[in-house]
């Protein structure tokens, strides 16, 4: 998207093409504007303030493809007020953006490694970007491995996508879940348990990590542990964010802004913050 920092501030009038339940609590909005496409370039991990005329805004990572700006996707959780409103869209309503903030997964870097990414619940969803293009330049990279934890089968995002993710012969797709059913026949337990599993290089990898808070702190723990360098771990933080340009500080995370500095960071950079919880 083409960013005019004057206009920051401004919300930009989008349309909404569709609303698609997820799960109980997760939908998804394909919005479109009256404006060239052009406006919605944006890099992966990035995310867009979302306004809901009348009730506020909310910061919403983006999760569709940057290779096809025709369509700005949102998947997003129902978690309060302007979530709930964001949620009872129908086509052809209109909602505002701002955007797109922030910094971005670091796909590139990870040329000629291997590339591990876990997540958890809706995590996926900043993630989702990234993995369009690492499955579009599949051949840049060594190992590509992809684990995914829910809290129960109901709780998967984008079933039909991990099929087809499953089915890619050069790909290392597990899911687990905390609760299973009896029709789950899957993995049953925390994502974290996956790992040892996985075959890839720990001193030759890029790991991409978003989730729950407490999802990352052991996951990075578990990354540690098999000799990953602190450099080569990346988390999307998203707590608190409020104006996305630095201007109000409610998302101050020790010297540094999620939403300016953020919310992509390495871990080496955010090292000794994250220890500290609810900063």
């Amino acid at each position: 998207m083409n960013k005019d920092n004057s206009n920051d501030m401004i919300p930009q009038k989008f349309y909404v093409d569709s609303n698609r339940e997820e799960t109980h609590d997760t939908f998804t909005l394909y919005l479109s504007s009256e404006d060239s496409p052009k406006k919605f370039h944006f890099e992966p991990g990035q995310f867009n303030m979302l306004y809901g005329f009348g009730v506020g805004e909310v910061p919403i990572s983006i999760s569709g493809d940057t290779s096809s700006p025709g369509t700005l996707i949102h998947t997003i959780r129902e978690v309060g007020a302007v979530t709930k409103a964001l949620r009872k869209l129908k086509q052809g309503d209109s909602v505002g953006v701002r955007g797109p903030f922030g910094s971005s997964w670091p796909v590139e870097k990870a040329f000629g490694k291997d590339v591990v990414v876990i997540t958890g619940g809706i995590g996926l969803a900043p993630l989702r970007p990234a993995l369009y293009q690492i499955l579009a330049q599949r051949n840049e990279f060594r190992h590509v491995v992809i684990l995914y934890g829910a809290r129960s089968p109901q709780d998967i995002l984008y079933r039909k996508m991990i099929v087809k993710w499953r089915a890619h012969l050069d790909l290392q797709v597990r899911v687990t879940v905390d609760l299973a059913d009896k029709e789950w026949y899957g993995t049953v337990g925390v994502v974290t348990k996956l790992i040892s599993k996985a075959r890839f290089d720990p001193g030759n990898t890029v790991a991409l990590v978003c989730g729950p808070e407490i999802m990352m702190r052991f996951t990075i723990k578990e990354l540690q542990k098999i000799g990953m360098k602190e450099e080569d771990i990346y988390v999307s933080m998203e707590r608190n964010m409020k104006c996305a340009i630095g201007f109000c500080g409610h998302c101050q995370y020790g010297p540094k802004f999620i939403c300016k500095d953020g919310p992509v960071f390495s871990f080496d950079q955010i090292r000794d913050l994250f220890r500290v919880r609810e900063i």
